[in-house]
Parts: structure tokens; C-alpha cells; sequence
């Protein structure tokens, strides 16, 4: 009784990426690390692309929590597609659903989730998320 793969229609932004020949491994498709790879470089060209600043100042996103649920193959030169979507927004986290689509696939060949702690730079602590930030990210609440 597994889940049913997701669909681009569950997400609500979308980051190309390019896979690469040492993204394969010895059995021919993409290794798993790579798939974390492309998880934190679309979830922070996404904020880039949203004016968002994603180097250090007076406080930082850091990831707490990443999975990935592999679905089915891909690899180099295959061209993939990561949907982005917000599935919890709280008071200093952000919880993000990602899926990695293959070509042009309307099923995901991977689903993760990845989740940012908003934290004090001093102290390393949690710390709200700014109202700036807030709102560019309910944008892609689902």
C-alpha cells in the first residue's frame, strides 16, 4: 500500500537542474547521493530567484531534516525537473515536499522532503522567520 508517485500539479514552483556524467554510478544511473545534491541547490535557487538572500548575515536557513524516496531510475544525460512545494510553514521551520521529475515525466522518479530551521547567526538558535521570507514562501503552500 504504497503512496502513488506525485505529479508537477502538486507542486508549485518548478528549478531545472542538470545532471551530470559523475552524478552516475557503476550501475549506470544517478547516485543517491546526487539526489540531496539537487534537493538543496533547487531549494536555494528558488530563494535566489525570489530576491531572497541565502548567504550568511544576522541569521541563516540550516537544514535540519532530508529524506528521499527513490522511485524509479534516472541518470546522465536524462534532464530533471524539481517541484517545489511547502507542506508545513511554522514559526522558525519550513518543511518543503520536493520531487525529482525525469525528462519531461509527469510522475516523479523521486520525492523527499527537506526541512530549513530559520536561526540566529549569534546564536544558533531558532528564531522566527522573517515577514519577508514568510511571505514569499506561502506562496507555495500546499
Amino acid at each position: 500500500s504504497r503512496p502513488q508517485p506525485r505529479r508537477r500539479a502538486d507542486f508549485g514552483a518548478f528549478v531545472p537542474v542538470t545532471t551530470r556524467w559523475s552524478d552516475n554510478d557503476a550501475y549506470g544511473h544517478m547516485n543517491n547521493a546526487a539526489y540531496y545534491t539537487f534537493f538543496d541547490t533547487a531549494v536555494t535557487t528558488w530563494l535566489l530567484q525570489q530576491g531572497l538572500p541565502t548567504t550568511p548575515g544576522e541569521t541563516l536557513l540550516f537544514v535540519a531534516e532530508t529524506g528521499c524516496r527513490y522511485l524509479s531510475e534516472i541518470g546522465f544525460p536524462d534532464q530533471v525537473t524539481v517541484g517545489l512545494a511547502i507542506s508545513r510553514l511554522g514559526t522558525s521551520s519550513i518543511a518543503y515536499d520536493i520531487a525529482l521529475f525525469r525528462n519531461d515525466e509527469d510522475v516523479a522518479s523521486a520525492e523527499g522532503i527537506f526541512v530549513h530551521v530559520h536561526v540566529s547567526a549569534a546564536t544558533r538558535r531558532p528564531t522566527p522567520l522573517p515577514d519577508q521570507l514568510r511571505t514569499v514562501l506561502e506562496r507555495i503552500v500546499r
